[in-house]
Formats: C-alpha cells, structure tokens, sequence
C-alpha cells in the first residue's frame, strides 16, 4: 500500500480524499460495530500513510491541490490522531453499545460522520482553492453538529444548535471576507478560478488594493475565528465538547481547531505580502491574549471535566495566536511546535476523560476521586496529560511557551511587556488545572466496583511523544519547523 502511494505523483493526495469518503460512505451501511470500528481504524490507518506519503512524493501545484512545508504539517498531524482517535474510539463504542447509549442507526451516523470529518479536514488543508478551502470547513462543521447532537439528550440538542447557530455566523462572516479577497483580486489577475487560487494570489497580493483587503481580512479573522474558538467568539466550544461522544472532543481539540488556524495563517501571508495593507500581527496578539486571559479565570469556574478542558482548548488557540500575532522566526516556530504538541497532549487527555466518565457515569469533578489508586495507569496518564498541558517540563508544550515567552521578552521597547500578560495567562491557567486535578486524581478513590475494559495504547503513545519532543527534536523536524516559521514572516 505504501509503494501505491508514493509510486504515482499526486497519488498521495487523491488517497487522503478518497479513502475517508469512500470509509463514511460504506461505514453508513454497516450496523455491526465490531466491524464498523474495524474499517473506522483501517480507513484511518490507511488515510494516515497517505498524510506520509506527501513527505516523500508531493503533488504538483494545481488549480485545487497545493501541498507545502505548511500544510503538510497540519496534515501529517492530523492524520496521526484521526488514527490513534479511530483506536481509542473501538473501546470506547463498545461500552456506548453494551451500556445501551449507542443504537446501530446512531452507530452508523458516529462512524459515517467521524470519516466524513476526516475527509473535510483533509481537503481544507490540502486544498489550493480558497472557496473550496470553505466549503471543506463548513462540511466539517456540518459533520460535527450531528455528532454533537448523537446523544439525543434536551443538552446534546442544545449545543448542537449553539454550534451550527454560531458556526453558521462564523461561516457567513468568513464567506464574505473570501468574497472580498476574490474582488480584490480580480482588477490583477483577471476573471474566473484565479482569482480564488492561493498560489496565484500570494504572487500578485502585492498589487491589490490594500483596503479591500483590510476590510476582507476583518471578516476573515471574525468567522475563522469563530471556528477556532477564540474569544469573545468562543460560546459554542465548551458545549460541543461537553455534550458530544468524547472521541469528537478528542478530534475537535486536536484537529478541527488548527485548520481553522491554518485558514488564518494562509489569509495572514496575504496580508503581509502586500505594503500598503494592515499588519495582521496586533488583531492576532490582542485575540490571542484575550482568549488566553479570559479562559484562564473561566477555568476556575468549571465543573464539567469535559468542558474544563474544552476550556483549556481555547486558552492554547490563544497561545498559538499570540506567538503567530507577535510573529519571527522564533516565535512562529514556537506557534508551530505548540500546535503540534496541543494535538498530541489535548487528545491524549481527552482519551483518558472519555474512560474516565465511562467508569463514573458522570462527567462531574467532585464526583472523580481518587484516580490514581483506583485506576492507576488511566489516574497517572491523566496526571501526566493534565501537568504537559500545563506547561510542566520536560514536557513539549513546555518548550513551545518557553520558546514563546523568551522571544516576546527580547523584542525592543514596548512590544517586551507583553511576556507580562501571556505569562499570567499561562500561570492562571497552570494554577486552575493543577486544582482541578488534585480531587480527581488524588485522595479517597470512589470508583464503582467492576472490571472496566480499557485502551491504554493511544493515551500512552501521545503522552510518550509529548515528553520525546520536549527532550530531544529531531533535527529534521526542528529544521522543517524553521523553514515553515520563515514562510510565516
């Protein structure tokens, strides 16, 4: 399989599209779990060797395909924990079968729905169609509001509607901002599929009017990042991940997220490229500190595991958009390590979350004691899951806030002072998580009695890869990282 791919250039591509719309589209069909979750984690398995194959044979720049230094970044994560997400996600709808919360019809929508995810995220990565890049989004959102809704319950419903309400704005907002772009765009590079093109457009940015673009980007930044949860546009997240199967939690963290990110960064590059155009730098600092700022208080506030961490989620879109926002080589390099490291770490604490409230019945704080006695391998994993997010070292997330907080201190005059908020984002945030975990994992246990079937391996393999990186990086990837840092300006 892995010569078919990297034999035929572009082969890897048409593969990362094919293999989880072909999956959703047979995995509707299929009302035996066992194999429906068995081709779930071949399908995702094989859509991950084709996100490797673009390492060694990438497509040629087309009208709608594009594979760069950047996005191969995004797709070779996100195509790793689609797949340690599809194995976890065996054991944890075995329990949702057997526990009578999972009918074969909702089976078929989880399973049709988690590859139709796959599919959307992979195709707004990979695309080099900035109307096709929304509407690979929109699918995604689309896909997602079914399986926040799959449990039925008067919640469940509720925040799938918050969810396709306030992604629909988000949507809306970012469809006009590409509106825009393509008007500015089509003085220069004439009529038609050009004028949507990225590759066409980042050659000949520089001769658009810049005030369109200003105008474009403002609608870009509001509806993309409302898809990435940042604040004050952020309402619909903690629900989605609360109410929702925690699988999806684990992909929407990790994954939906940064491709939203992506779509920003890509807009962002725009920006630059043209002299006469704002800076987008000061708009993705002041979000980024404010989502980071403001979650960092919100957190001490929770009481839904889920949605703790939920939380936590839009604090590290904040982070990335700081360190993007205040921009270098440094700095976007430590925007790029810490989306990596947030995937791995995030899901990771989510696989261990969705076990948890599985043994439980609950998703309530005060009723988890005890963890590490009672559950050692998942009480320890959490522990561990919850100090790496955190910022604990050696972790990875630790040398990316590192990186981050060092390169904001060096920068002349004013521009130092910023350390001081991000700092006491990242601080608030590290004290509220630290107390939160303390109950959960330490004390009394209080775990129902009874053998509780579990899947340690994705957990650990996250976990294992988080404290690799923040010990050693390769230098290979150290040195991709620095050459997508230097594309970032």
């Amino acid at each position: 399989m892995n010569a078919l791919l990297t034999a035929v250039p572009g082969a890897g591509a048409f593969w990362l599209l094919v293999l989880p719309a072909a999956a959703a589209g047979l995995l509707a069909l299929v009302p035996a779990w066992r194999a429906a979750c068995a081709l779930n984690v071949l399908a995702s398995f094989l859509t991950f060797l084709a996100a490797l194959s673009l390492l060694a044979v990438r497509p040629g720049t087309g009208a709608y395909i594009l594979a760069d230094d950047l996005n191969i970044i995004f797709i070779v994560v996100n195509g790793f924990v689609a797949f340690t997400t599809a194995l976890y996600s065996a054991t944890y709808v075995r329990h949702e079968v057997e526990s009578g919360r999972f009918t074969p019809y909702r089976l078929r929508i989880y399973h049709a729905m988690f590859q139709t995810l796959v599919f959307s995220m992979n195709l707004g990565l990979i695309s080099n169609n900035l109307g096709v890049m929304w509407v690979a989004i929109e699918l995604a959102t689309l896909a997602t509001v079914l399986m926040v809704g799959l449990y039925r319950t008067p919640e469940a419903i509720e925040a799938a509607w918050k969810y396709f309400m306030l992604g629909s704005v988000g949507i809306a907002l970012a469809l006009f901002g590409t509106i825009l772009v393509y008007m500015a765009a089509q003085p220069v590079v004439g009529e038609g599929q050009d004028g949507m093109v990225w590759s066409v457009l980042i050659r000949h940015v520089a001769d658009f009017d810049p005030a369109l673009l200003n105008l474009a980007f403002v609608f870009l930044l509001l509806g993309y990042g409302t898809k990435a949860g940042l604040s004050p546009l952020n309402a619909w997240l903690p629900d989605a991940h609360a109410e929702g199967p925690t699988p999806i939690a684990a992909v929407l963290s990790g994954l939906l997220l940064n491709v939203a990110l992506y779509a920003l960064l890509r807009f962002k590059m725009l920006m630059d490229a043209n002299a006469g155009a704002m800076s987008p730098g000061p708009l993705f600092m002041a979000m980024g500190l404010l989502s980071l700022l403001l979650t960092g208080v919100m957190l001490y506030r929770r009481h839904d595991i889920k949605r703790l961490f939920g939380y936590s989620s839009i604090e590290h879109m904040g982070i990335m958009m700081f360190a993007f926002g205040i921009g270098g080589p440094l700095a976007n390099f430590a925007g790029l390590l810490h989306m990596v490291m947030h995937s791995l770490t995030k899901s990771a604490i989510f696989f261990s979350v969705g076990q948890i409230t599985q043994i439980y019945g609950t998703q309530k704080i005060s009723q988890i004691r005890g963890l590490t006695t009672s559950h050692p391998v998942l009480g320890w994993g959490l522990v561990a899951g919850v100090l790496a997010i955190a910022g604990m070292p050696p972790a990875g997330v630790f040398m990316s806030e590192f990186l981050l907080v060092t390169s904001t201190a060096a920068r002349p005059g004013w521009m130092a002072l910023l350390a001081l908020p991000l700092v006491a984002g990242i601080l608030l945030a590290f004290g509220a998580l630290v107390m939160k975990l303390s109950g959960m994992a330490f004390g009394a246990p209080n775990a129902p009695a009874g053998p509780f079937r579990a899947s340690w391996l994705p957990m650990v393999v996250h976990l294992v890869l988080v404290l690799l990186a923040g010990l050693y990086l390769p230098a290979t990837l150290a040195l991709w990282l620095q050459q997508v840092a230097g594309m970032l300006g």
